[in-house]
């Protein structure tokens, strides 16, 4: 075995538990290329940070507080174990299996989740700041609520995940496939999907493009002070529609769509200022108008 094959086997700690206390020091100085097999192994406090785990398999496994901070977990099979509180950080963990895997309160800052497969995962409180989920696919009962998906980027990624107001999105940018289901702070669930499901993102910091989107839900208008032709308009809102939700938003001066109650306000008889129905590509032409001027 190579040097850098006893530095991918190294463990930091062993666990508590003899017999998987045992099982790691086999694998550890196993001079083939064995994959760790921890079936049904007790594995908590075990600090196996930095190693090669690719392809071991977890299913099942007890693995509570373990650290394994930049491991290596390239298609390992992490079915039915119990992480909770586990370190990733930063470990690799692209086309992993993950079946009723428990992750609660675990840390997964930096994770790549890249085309990983979750299913029924609970992943309540967990922290996967600046995680990778490009391609992964979050099914069944996924349970986010509560977690911190800061910075995370997704790739078509399928979001059938459980959030609530508790978890968030800051950041969060890419694009993902619905329906997702969300927990009203009353304790309600509303499933969101398409536009709906983007505009709850975006309220809350993210910056994701819901693919399954229904087309033909956004209204675009010019606004036409005196004196301004529909050809060169003062200004554009859209109103954003997905069933019962409602968006209105205006290009400003900060060179953004941002929330405008112009439309309310003229329903209501309180602003004079008139607007047409323009096409997205007239829309689109202004804001690149605008954004082609020189800012002083």
């Amino acid at each position: 075995m190579t040097v850098d094959d006893q530095h991918a086997r190294r463990i930091h700690r062993l666990p508590v538990d003899r017999r998987a206390a045992a099982v790691l020091t086999t694998w550890a100085a196993a001079t083939d290329e064995s994959t760790l097999d921890a079936t049904y192994l007790d594995l908590s406090g075990a600090d196996l940070s930095g190693a090669d785990l690719g392809l071991a398999l977890f299913c099942p496994s007890v693995a509570r507080g373990v650290r394994l901070r930049e491991a290596d977990l390239y298609r390992a099979n992490l079915g039915w174990a119990d992480m909770e509180g586990a370190d990733m950080t930063r470990a690799v963990l692209v086309k992993a299996e993950l079946t009723e895997t428990i992750l609660r309160d675990a840390d997964l800052t930096g994770v790549n989740l890249g085309s990983a497969d979750l299913y029924d995962v609970d992943a309540r409180g967990a922290c996967l700041r600046a995680a990778q989920l490009d391609g992964a696919s979050l099914l069944g009962n996924t349970r986010l609520e509560g977690a911190d998906l800061t910075d995370v980027t997704v790739a078509h990624t399928s979001f059938q995940a459980a959030l609530d107001d508790g978890t968030r999105v800051t950041g969060m940018s890419g694009t993902v496939f619905g329906p997702t289901c969300v927990t009203a702070p009353d304790g309600t669930r509303h499933e969101l999907a398409g536009l709906a499901l983007e505009l709850w993102l975006t309220e809350r910091g993210a910056a994701v493009q819901v693919l399954n989107s229904p087309a033909d839900t956004t209204t675009y208008y010019a606004l036409l002070p005196d004196g301004f032709p529909c050809s060169r308009p003062g200004g554009v809102v859209r109103r954003r529609r997905a069933g019962i939700v409602v968006r209105d938003e205006a290009f400003t001066r900060n060179l953004r769509w941002e929330p405008t109650e112009y439309l309310h306000l003229y329903k209501l008889g309180h602003n004079d200022t008139d607007h047409v129905e323009i096409s997205q590509a007239e829309a689109d032409a202004f804001v690149r108008r605008l954004l082609s001027q020189p800012r002083p």
